[in-house]
């Protein structure tokens, strides 16, 4: 019983429910039953002062009464009449055996085995006592008592299905949410239906599609990254295999030197797109977890991503750095995230610009908002191109710097993550290839 009271929350409505129509009934039938009870002795006792006073008015002050016959005597209720000199001139029933002396006003007193209540008063030259059993008084207070209480008696029942039906009724669309839930496959993460649901429950079945529906990004992702992982990498392992082919016949120290540089490029490169596609899966996966965002100053997170590609600039003769920074450049998102975006520019900057070149990075706010830029002196793209870079494993014609194809589509992600737009153009200063980044105004 326990278990069920803790696991269902029907079961949990009805009992507790039940018991307290069933606790309030019976507290209303005893609360009732001793007020009745009190007001029927009320009426009792105020019966018994005004027969006492009928009689005061009808009875001559000595003259004796007899009184009724002894077959028909009546013990339950008892009158008797005394003169102020102690004789009785009436009693309605001879083997009362009540006491000659009677105490003015109300008093319980014992007699023939049993209790008697008992009202006296004195009038001129008379004393009357009015007595009534309070068995028999019980008998008919109790009678008239459970009359009052049959009615709750009968409405409690009644109550309580009324209760079970409104309850069983309120939790059918909780039922119905839980045997959608269960009836469906494991990969079936599509909305639960939100119709006719309580406002107390909405709510719950609102953050459980949110859930399926992080899961189902998450899902997503992950067939993405398999998919991209099963067909980028196929062509990388297959030109190791055939470098190291090549290694193993090379016929002297020269064409063994050439196959090994070669298979260390070959190696370079496929780690570089692992690499790549793991920041790619990493990201996604943040995505589908829904962090929180914080606020990011971006000419510090430029700072860090440009700390990260200045050995490779430095190696190739290239002048990087931030040519002009906002003090106001923050804006709400993920920390990583941001700096895995500044990098990729930057990188790729540093890949497409020839020996000697330089790459600027700007932050500036406008309009509320703040724009990101990363200028490189290389060749550029065509326009035609522009738009397409931006997409998975897509790698541009120019041949001097081959990469994965997969360093713009991570910045795209990312700014999508933030909301933010991003843009190839030709750079007005250095000649080469602009990418901006902007963000929206703060909310």
């Amino acid at each position: 019983m326990i278990r069920a009271l803790t696991g269902s929350l029907r079961a949990r409505l009805l009992w507790f429910l039940l018991v307290a129509i069933v606790l309030a009934a019976g507290a209303q039938a005893v609360v009732a039953y001793r007020t009745v009870l009190k007001e029927a002795d009320d009426i009792f006792d105020y019966h018994m002062q005004q027969m006492a006073l009928s009689l005061r008015a009808g009875l001559p002050p000595s003259a004796a009464v007899g009184g009724i016959g002894s077959g028909e005597q009546n013990f339950e209720f008892v009158v008797q009449v005394w003169t102020a000199d102690g004789v009785r001139i009436f009693e309605s029933a001879e083997q009362a055996a009540l006491p000659q002396l009677a105490v003015l006003g109300f008093a319980d007193v014992r007699a023939r085995g049993t209790t008697y209540r008992v009202f006296s008063m004195q009038t001129s030259g008379l004393v009357i006592q009015v007595a009534q059993d309070m068995a028999a008084r019980r008998n008919m207070a109790g009678a008239l008592a459970l009359r009052t209480i049959a009615p709750v008696a009968l409405m409690a029942p009644l109550l309580m299905l009324i209760v079970w039906w409104v309850v069983s009724l309120s939790l059918a669309p909780v039922a119905r949410v839980r045997t959608q839930v269960a009836s469906r496959q494991a990969d079936d993460l599509s909305a639960v239906s939100e119709e006719g649901l309580p406002d107390e429950v909405r709510p719950l079945v609102q953050e459980l599609n949110l859930l399926f529906d992080r899961v189902r990004h998450a899902f997503d992702a992950q067939k993405h990254f398999v998919a991209d992982a099963a067909h980028e990498l196929r062509s990388p392992l297959a030109a190791l295999k055939l470098q190291v082919q090549g290694l193993q016949r090379a016929p002297d120290d020269a064409a063994r030197d050439l196959a090994v540089s070669r298979l260390v490029a070959g190696i370079d490169r496929a780690t570089r797109l692992v690499e790549q596609m793991l920041a790619l899966a990493r990201h996604e996966a943040s995505m589908a977890a829904g962090a929180k965002p914080e606020p990011v100053d971006l000419a510090e997170t430029a700072r860090l991503a440009i700390s990260d590609t200045v050995a490779a600039a430095q190696a190739r003769c290239i002048d990087i750095g931030i040519s002009h920074a906002d003090d106001a450049a923050v804006v709400n998102g993920q920390p990583e995230a941001l700096r895995m975006l500044l990098r990729n520019l930057v990188d790729n900057a540093v890949k497409y610009t020839p020996e000697g070149g330089r790459v600027d990075v700007g932050i500036a706010v406008q309009g509320g908002g703040v724009e990101l830029s990363v200028d490189d002196s290389g060749p550029g793209l065509p326009e035609e191109e522009r738009g397409r870079v931006l997409d998975r494993f897509y790698r541009s014609g120019e041949p001097q710097a081959p990469g994965s194809g997969l360093g713009l589509a991570i910045v795209k992600s990312i700014a999508d993550l933030h909301g933010a737009t991003v843009a190839l153009a030709a750079s007005p200063t250095l000649g080469g290839l602009r990418a901006v980044v902007r963000f929206p105004a703060k909310a």
